[in-house]
């Protein structure tokens, strides 16, 4: 399996990524600790996290699932082994949100900490903050990474104006750039990166790390009719987003697929983006290791020149 690099970072990835926002929320301890496991022995190396992650729960207060991925990274020793992605930005709370630079200084030890590591591969901004300068980030993350404490950075949740903002700001101040972009994108969410985003990736060659690439569970077949949404927690969103009469024309196209070549229609969603121009490694997350290993076999998922047209004829909004 040939690994990709983010960006221009140097950091090296197989082109899948595990999502660690289930992490504390939907997967325990000890299920976290098996889905870690699963992944690296399939052969991932990438990690996603956030601080935030899972504040949306009842009773939580954010840096759950990065204190799971710490304690993982201790008890089995492969600090070494992975890269480890988290984000700042999001609101935790009313006081921890945002990207002055000041809160970007104080937010990072606290990741560091409950990632129970001296370092982060990669720190992103997990949301544009419109309130702030697009330099002033900037100027948190190059003093972050004078001190040795991140590798590279990346943006998240950015308009493609303010990520050029960005980027041009970088070159123009001789400040750290983002390496990589985390947008929405799958089979479905296709439009607004493709039309907005991608150029810019392109031009600057940007990594892209895409999120919901299973567009939150519905590209699995799991959902496929109105009794389908009483299955999980997040049914109800992914009917009124994604059943309906172009949902399920993809699904067709994703199922003939998966039929020729004896996959699931997950793991030609997921074989699909890591086809696409300029995308680097979608990112999954599943809350039992079945789950994962499930995905894992996409790596090796070759689509044809006739799969990608079917899949492209039937997602074309």
């Amino acid at each position: 399996m040939q690994q990709r690099e983010l960006g221009r970072s140097g950091l090296r990835i197989a082109p899948l990524v595990l999502g660690g926002n289930v992490f504390g929320w939907t997967a325990d301890q000890a299920t976290s600790f098996r889905i870690l496991d699963a992944f690296v022995a399939g052969g991932g190396n990438a990690i996603d996290t956030a601080d935030g992650y899972s504040v949306w729960v009842p009773g939580h207060v954010g840096g759950e699932s990065e204190t799971i991925i710490g304690q993982w990274l201790k008890q089995r020793g492969r600090r070494d082994d992975v890269i480890i992605a988290t984000k700042v930005g999001w609101e935790v709370n009313a006081e921890n949100k945002g990207l002055k630079k000041d809160y970007i200084l104080r937010a990072v030890e606290g990741s560091l900490q409950r990632l129970q590591t001296d370092y982060i591969d990669l720190y992103q901004s997990h949301k544009d903050d419109p309130t702030v300068s697009v330099q002033e980030p900037l100027e948190a993350y190059a003093q972050l990474i004078k001190e040795g404490k991140v590798r590279a950075i990346g943006a998240s949740n950015f308009s493609a104006q303010r990520l050029t903002e960005a980027l041009q700001a970088s070159e123009q101040h001789g400040l750290p750039r983002y390496e990589t972009l985390q947008p929405l994108y799958n089979l479905y969410d296709r439009a607004d990166f493709e039309r907005e985003l991608l150029p810019v990736v392109q031009q600057y060659g940007l990594g892209v790390i895409p999120y919901y690439g299973l567009a939150a569970g519905f590209l699995t077949g799991k959902y496929r009719s109105e009794a389908d949404l009483q299955k999980s927690a997040r049914g109800g969103g992914v009917g009124q987003k994604y059943l309906n009469e172009r949902g399920l024309r993809i699904l067709a196209a994703v199922d003939e697929v998966a039929a020729r070549h004896q996959a699931t229609p997950a793991q030609v969603a997921l074989a699909w983006i890591m086809a696409q121009p300029g995308l680097t490694a979608p990112i999954a997350s599943g809350s039992k290791p079945e789950q994962i290993e499930e995905l894992l076999p996409a790596l090796q998922l070759q689509l044809s020149a006739d799969d990608l047209r079917a899949l492209e004829q039937a997602s074309a909004s």
